[in-house]
């Protein structure tokens, strides 16, 4: 057989948001890393534009949101059309609008700055799988004389990240069960058009949601209770769109001129594996829901920020027995339980009159303070928190929160373990530390501590080590020492040495010799 025309570890297919920040994330973890996009271009419409705090949060931690700058912010938060404050223990509460166009532009860049390579203009066609690689195949835009050109890539791993119709997760024959949609939200970005702001506003006929943005384009959606899913291919019609709104509401918005037609349905299914061999998925390739407040983007870069470290520590050889394999087991309950939100939401904010009974009760819990907090945590993806050993400190699993670190503060990150004093002007919060894509063993005790000799052998460049005070007046830490993930999420606090060895055994591999 010949040589492929790409030679690689990882291939992510798909440039959307989530196969941008995964390659992103792999390539900071030294993978190298292809990105195969079927588009040539970048997208002309806003789609997905609502970033939660969570994702904010993993944006700081990689040293982003400077280069983003401050995005307006989205307003209030809703569960099912019901208003909820978003208000968390993060620093980004609420929830940002950025452009889809832009939230693609960031990770592009950065990703490519890293290393990565992004092959626009293909379409995959075939998948073969090999014991120690993965040969895909796929078809280039024909060119002037009509004829289209294949492009073979040969690589360790493939990852899908291709959409809720992911060709890679067709090819490779995962199960994706679930259902499909019985009601359908109608979408247009228009120009041209003078209709007033609606907030899930409510009609006899159905249900009305319009804002103006910037630019002049308003965004409406509208559904009608009891009206079929639309079967047609490809979005549907302006004419379709005009004549629903105009039933539900009585206004006419026919004489606009539509630049993006879109709709989804509350269709709900989930692979039952995130990996086959080499084969992974994520994002909306590995989970299909409705985008209700803008979950579905943020469900998939938190999908990505959890697999990238671990699929280029298993392609740089230093993985412990396992890693990869918990990517299926931490994000495929975390997925599960944002679908069943959605559904839940979905139900609320589409169902029709023999529904309200049950938003009057829902709206009455709402104002109840530990149900918008549980309910808020859960849409912002600040509550998300791993399994953990019995017997461990409650902050393993979690992810740490923003703490802010005093003067004095310092990193070590060599191997030299004659002096416990810093050695570089350390990071100022516990996210700046992270910026490095490593693990992070935190130390707030401020004295010699047997955990940091304990880590010397990790401290290769797998595990840095901040040695740090709490800044007064800051948000309390819950912890003394703590080991952090790439990730951001715990992987040992305050816990005895062997604890920490074994925790650093199975995040970060076998301890270095010396």
């Amino acid at each position: 057989m010949s040589a492929p025309d790409i030679d690689t570890q990882v291939l992510v297919v798909g440039a959307g948001p989530v196969g941008l920040m995964l390659a992103g994330e792999l390539a900071l973890g030294g993978a190298d890393v292809v990105v195969l996009e079927r588009r040539t271009g970048p997208l002309t419409e806003s789609r997905a534009s609502t970033l939660h705090a969570r994702t904010m949060e993993l944006l700081d931690q990689r040293g982003l949101l400077e280069e983003l700058g401050t995005p307006p912010a989205g307003g209030p938060g809703h569960f099912g059309g019901t208003r909820l404050d978003l208000t968390t223990d993060s620093p980004y509460s609420g929830q940002w609008k950025v452009p889809q166009v832009r939230t693609e532009e960031l990770l592009e860049g950065w990703a490519t700055r890293l290393g990565a390579r992004v092959v626009k203009g293909h379409r995959l066609t075939d998948l073969r799988t090999a014991p120690q690689s993965v040969e895909a195949t796929a078809e280039a835009e024909p060119g002037p004389g009509g004829a289209a050109s294949a492009l073979r890539v040969r690589a360790a791993y493939v990852v899908g990240c291709d959409g809720e119709s992911s060709t890679v997760r067709e090819l490779a024959g995962f199960a994706f069960p679930g259902r499909d949609a019985t009601r359908e939200l109608l979408r247009a970005d228009v120009a041209d058009v003078e209709v007033p702001d609606r907030r899930f506003e409510r009609h006899p006929g159905g249900l009305a949601i319009s804002a103006r943005g910037p630019g002049g384009v308003t965004r409406v959606m509208v559904h009608e209770y009891g009206a079929p899913v639309g079967r047609e291919p490809g979005p549907p019609s302006f004419a379709r769109v005009a004549d629903t709104w105009r039933r539900v509401t009585g206004d006419d918005i026919g004489g606009g001129a539509p630049l993006w037609l879109n709709s989804f349905g509350d269709a709900l299914r989930q692979a039952s594996q995130y990996r086959r061999g080499r084969i992974l998925l994520a994002g909306d390739a590995a989970h299909h829901q409705m985008p209700v407040g803008g979950q579905a983007l943020n469900l998939g870069l938190q999908d990505a920020a959890n697999l990238g470290w671990k699929l280029a520590a298993e392609v740089r050889g230093t993985a412990g027995p396992g890693l990869l394999d918990s990517y299926h087991a931490e994000r495929h309950p975390a997925g599960r339980r944002v679908l069943d939100n959605i559904a839940a939401q979905a139900l609320l904010l589409l169902g029709g009159s023999g529904t309200e009974q049950l938003r009057t009760l829902f709206g009455e819990l709402l104002r109840e303070p530990r149900v918008r907090a549980h309910l808020a945590g859960t849409i912002a993806g600040v509550d998300v928190r791993y399994a953990a050993e019995p017997g461990a400190h409650r902050m393993v699993g979690a992810r740490v929160p923003y703490l802010r670190f005093g003067t004095g503060t310092g990193t070590d990150t060599d191997m030299d373990t004659d002096t416990d004093t810093d050695t570089a002007a350390g990071p100022g919060s516990s996210f700046a530390a992270l910026r490095a894509g490593r693990g992070v063993l935190v130390d707030l005790s401020g004295r010699p501590a047997p955990v940091r000799a304990a880590a010397e052998p990790w401290r290769d460049g797998r595990v840095d080590l901040v040695i740090a005070t709490p800044e007064p007046g800051g948000t309390a830490p819950e912890f003394t020492t703590a080991l952090l993930r790439p990730d951001g999420h715990v992987a040992w606090a305050d816990g005895t040495v062997p604890e920490l060895e074994a925790a650093l055994l199975r995040w970060f591999g076998p301890a270095a010799r010396r």
